[in-house]
């Protein structure tokens, strides 16, 4: 089995592609060891005591490093519980756990019921076009709410940390849906 890296635009995270699908629906962001807990993978990779975020999406694994924490050290450590992984056919999570994998789909702010046109285009908008863009960077941004002209997104994965989010945050996915959808005036991170 080949598993193949890519670097990410957040230095601290390096994107591991196994070449087969590891998720076949939603993604999976686990921050903590203690979230790790309900995946054989994921505890793994945190095992290796040089991890601060582990990444699951539909085709790859993105895997960000403590500070401090050297790329060509860690990564052979990496790509070896990957291999033991992918070879033995072990499951992704825990029996009795995967009820859990789902990422909420708002905050808890209700959208305005007046907003639900709007709130569509910009639920296509994030679908279509801003989410395949950033998993090819090893990461993902879910839709959490509007409300006020705001568009509030969560960022998982690279994205989350990464030094250049908020470049991407405000002049790229901002300018993307304000030119499609003249309601929205601001796009935040939450």
């Amino acid at each position: 089995m080949l598993i193949q890296t890519e670097p990410t635009p957040n230095p601290a995270t390096l994107k591991f592609l196994p070449g087969e699908t590891v998720m076949s629906g939603g993604t999976r962001d686990f921050a903590t060891p203690e979230e790790a807990e309900a995946s054989p993978l994921a505890e793994a990779i945190f095992s290796t005591g040089d991890v601060d975020g582990v990444f699951f999406g539909r085709d790859f694994i993105s895997v960000t490093a403590a500070p401090s924490v050297e790329w060509r050290d860690l990564k052979l450590q990496i790509l070896s519980v990957l291999l033991d992984h992918f070879s033995s056919g072990a499951p992704l999570f825990k029996p009795g756990s995967a009820g859990g994998i789902a990422v909420a789909p708002a905050l808890a702010m209700d959208d305005n019921p007046e907003d639900a046109e709007v709130v569509a285009q910009i639920k296509e908008l994030v679908e279509t076009r801003v989410r395949p863009a950033v998993a090819q960077d090893g990461g993902d941004i879910v839709y959490r709410g509007f409300q006020g002209g705001t568009v509030f997104l969560a960022l998982h994965g690279a994205c989350s940390g990464c030094p250049s989010s908020t470049m991407t945050l405000k002049q790229g996915i901002e300018s993307l849906l304000k030119h499609y959808v003249p309601e929205v005036e601001a796009v935040e991170a939450v």
